[in-house]
């Protein structure tokens, strides 16, 4: 079942009985920070997803905003890039 509440993404896990909060803006404006550094590094989504383990879809999918990615993939992406994880995270929210 999904549901906006206040313009925010929720979802609700029949299994866990919890609902999961989804940040719009936030995933948006992370994706668009990972596109920014990933071209600042000369990586292209296909080398970058290639040396992470990852399908190249998937970048593609954090980079719009499609997929909300775990700190996990946060963590080990910036290894990758060279960057620290919070250069990842530089963006500002209203």
């Amino acid at each position: 079942m999904l549901w906006f509440e206040d313009g925010k993404f929720a979802h609700f896990d029949p299994v866990a009985k919890a609902t999961y909060y989804r940040d719009e803006q936030g995933v948006m404006a992370f994706g668009a920070k990972l596109r920014e550094v990933r071209l600042k590094k000369g990586y292209s989504q296909e080398r970058l997803a290639n040396e992470a383990g990852l399908p190249p879809s998937q970048i593609s999918r954090i980079e719009t905003g499609v997929i909300n990615t775990s700190l996990s993939h946060i963590c080990l992406i910036a290894r990758i890039l060279k960057v620290k994880p919070r250069d990842l995270m530089d963006f500002e929210l209203s």
